[in-house]
């Protein structure tokens, strides 16, 4: 029997879309489930302000009466008007080890882009550069994260097979907890900080950052302006994001750094790492799952390191090493083991070049895929 596509039109049709890789990977030690409530929200029209600017639709493939897929299609408007290139995105995109059915799912999305007048598509990749993005192509006996995307060794084969190519990496590294700080690092982020009038944020409760909040967005927009897709996050978009996140993030690994205006200069997020909690609470926090995610935020061994933005006026002096020196004594100070960078392009050496000061190891590939419709 033939792929059947049903397009996604229901809410009911959508926690299907959202639940699938559950039964997908429900044997794989190293996937990591996402919280239901969250994906949901992002797909939803009526609750994700990127809709303003974004065209979307979902399809689920169907095969011998069993669903074996799922794949997003999105058009980025603002994403075209900055970078002028008409591409359509793919995302949320899984499947079963099943050639015809990726070839169904891909070559849906296509025929949407065609009748858009796009000229390409791209991805996976999001609504915007916080959403999951980047295919696994290295890296697939590793534990995934709560950031980033994991998937099947056996992707990668099936869109190389429909002619898609690679347009860009993202690395992610494993950095070992040194044993010290040695003396010498913390006087120079002293004279740092005090050459370029700029301070540490002092913040022992999440909600000592929340004046700063809507500057920590604007610094994201300025320093990640001219990185692979990126297109601003809108006002909306920045308000929806604190009020989502903005009361779980943890002061001890949370740093900010202020200017002599008291306006936020540079940020740096990390969070405990939740993939062995979500993988027991099945990315729900009801009934019990809750219990399991405390459990990973009070006595972590592990970080997963989030964003680190640097106002552009402030970056080549030293300023991430600050934040990374600041995560890194409170790591210590809780007995943190390792952490675990999210995707760091390819060619920003700048950033690669930093972790040769600690014990790491790369680890971890994606890949945003290209293909130029005919």
């Amino acid at each position: 029997m033939s792929v059947q596509l049903q397009e996604v039109c229901s809410r009911r049709d959508l926690k299907r879309f959202v639940l699938f890789p559950f039964s997908l990977y429900r044997n794989s030690p190293n996937w990591v489930p996402p919280f239901v409530v969250d994906e949901l929200g992002t797909l939803r029209r009526d609750r994700n302000a990127a809709f303003r600017y974004c065209e979307a639709a979902y399809w689920l493939a169907w095969k011998d009466g069993k669903l074996v897929g799922r794949i997003a299609a999105i058009r980025n408007n603002r994403y075209i008007e900055k970078w002028g290139k008409s591409y359509a995105r793919f995302g949320w995109i899984d499947f079963v080890d099943d050639r015809e059915v990726s070839a169904a799912l891909l070559s849906r999305v296509e025929e949407w882009a065609r009748e858009r007048g796009l000229l390409g598509v791209h991805g996976p990749m999001g609504f915007t550069d916080l959403d999951k993005e980047g295919m696994l192509v290295e890296g697939f006996d590793e534990l995934g994260t709560l950031p980033m995307i994991y998937n099947h060794p056996y992707y990668p084969e099936h869109l190389e097979a429909l002619g898609y190519r690679k347009d860009v990496d993202w690395l992610e590294y494993e950095i070992k907890a040194p044993e010290e700080i040695p003396e010498k690092v913390l006087r120079v982020q002293d004279m740092v900080l005090k050459r370029s009038n700029l301070r540490l944020l002092q913040a022992k409760r999440a909600k000592d950052f929340r004046p700063y909040a809507r500057e920590v967005f604007e610094v994201l927009n300025e320093a990640y302006a001219d990185l692979y897709g990126v297109v601003e996050l809108s006002q909306e978009q920045i308000d929806a994001y604190i009020k989502q996140y903005f009361s779980f993030i943890r002061p001890d690994y949370t740093k900010v750094i202020l200017d002599k205006e008291n306006r936020v200069a540079a940020f740096g997020i990390a969070m405990p790492s939740l993939s062995r909690a979500l993988q027991k609470s099945k990315g729900r926090l009801l009934p019990t799952g809750f219990i399991h995610i405390l459990r990973a935020l009070r006595k972590p061994t592990q970080l997963d390191l989030y964003l680190v933005a640097v106002r552009p006026k402030y970056q080549n002096l030293g300023v991430n090493a600050i934040l990374m020196t600041e995560i890194t004594r409170s790591g210590l100070r809780n007995g943190i083991r390792s952490a675990e960078t999210s995707g760091e392009l390819e060619e920003n050496k700048a950033v690669q070049d930093f972790w040769k000061h600690y014990d790491k190891r790369q680890h971890k590939r994606r890949r945003c895929y290209l293909k130029l419709l005919a």
